[in-house]
């Protein structure tokens, strides 16, 4: 195991949409928590140190309990709520900058473990914010592309700083 380098924006690798995992991504899905946990992260996803494929980790209860790993594999999200709610978002690409992120409350996500078992779950809360912006970078998107033009240009400036 092995703590990576994570990519930083603009890195054009983060604006590319990821293609699926076929084969063993144990080692990468574990080299991936070691970096998640030493940059302090609840999620990182493998387009954020350099590997091009639909693949997260998360742990969103470390820093107040229990580690508590996962590994999402080709997850698909499902998202029926036409409500949303802002709340914070900070990411390990885009270091010391957060930003106010609107999102649905509740998700249902979709995926394989690393044994090619398929699992779903309907999360709400932090969970349901954390595999969003995850599933958002593996379809090449970044916190900033969520914000209306104006706060994104401010952000950008900010971040540039």
């Amino acid at each position: 195991m092995s703590v990576l380098p994570i990519l930083r924006w603009p890195d054009p690798r983060l604006s590319r949409v990821c293609d699926p995992v076929s084969g063993d991504a144990a080692g990468l899905a574990a080299d991936m928590l070691d970096t998640m946990y030493a940059a302090k992260g609840r999620g990182l996803a493998a387009p954020q140190v350099g590997h091009m494929l639909r693949l997260f980790v998360m742990d969103v209860t470390w820093k107040t309990g229990a580690k508590a790993p996962r590994v999402f594999v080709n997850p698909e999200l499902e998202v029926s709520y036409t409500r949303f709610e802002s709340g914070e978002e900070a990411c390990l690409s885009i270091p010391g900058v957060a930003a106010r992120v609107n999102r649905p409350p509740e998700v249902v996500i979709r995926w394989s473990d690393l044994d090619g078992v398929r699992h779903e779950e309907h999360m709400t809360g932090f969970a349901a914010r954390c595999v969003q912006h995850e599933v958002d970078h593996l379809n090449g998107l970044v916190i900033f592309d969520r914000l209306p033009p104006d706060h994104r240009a401010q952000m950008e400036k900010d971040y540039a700083r």
